[in-house]
């Protein structure tokens, strides 16, 4: 049987959300348990009977609030990559993009967070390179096609639109991330 009051998990997502917009604002070096508590309304003390540590709190916030690429079968080479296009544009596009974007520069450096970046990224990878390879398989591209070329041209154009969208056009697009992502690999199978 546990003892004290069950934890809230309202002030669990609220935390999340917290340090997540504080990592995407000021970066590791600004990135403060502090600061993270006074942003989401809650004592200090909160933080630290829950993470012992600004890293676990982080890491924690990040597995919970960032959306991940996954590996996806919808059948076909075209809706897979559109998927995987969808859920490039949802992480730097959607509300938590600072964070990715930050998480992208900043994860090598960041004691206890590189080994758990590096991880995700690892199976993110193996997740979309298992796409193209399923359409190579399917006959839907030919045997010679770089893998590596295709998914650079995919999820770099995703991540460069959400980029490079002007501030007032960023809620319309991560409104509806599938059209662009259609858009996007429409045209490039029409070109290989």
């Amino acid at each position: 049987m546990s003892t004290g009051r069950p934890r809230d998990p309202d002030v669990d997502r609220r935390i999340a959300r917290a340090a997540l917009d504080l990592f995407g604002d000021a970066g590791w070096a600004g990135f403060a348990m502090e600061t993270v508590a006074r942003r989401a309304g809650v004592g200090k003390a909160s933080l630290y009977l829950r993470w012992n540590s600004k890293e676990a709190l982080l890491t924690d916030a990040l597995t919970a609030g960032l959306p991940h690429v996954s590996d996806v079968d919808t059948g076909t080479l075209h809706g897979d990559l559109v998927e995987l296009a969808t859920q490039i544009l949802d992480v730097y596009a959607g509300p938590i993009s600072r964070a990715a974007l930050r998480l992208t520069l900043e994860a090598a450096t960041i004691p206890g967070i590189a080994e758990h970046y590096d991880s995700i990224r690892r199976a993110q990878i193996q997740a979309a390179r298992g796409i193209v390879r399923r359409g190579i398989a399917r006959g839907e591209l030919p045997g010679t096609t770089s893998v590596t070329l295709l998914l650079n041209t995919v999820i770099g154009g995703a991540m460069m639109h959400a980029l490079t969208t002007p501030p007032d056009k960023r809620a319309a697009l991560a409104a509806d991330t599938g059209t662009q992502a259609r858009r996007l690999v429409d045209f490039l199978l029409a070109r290989s």
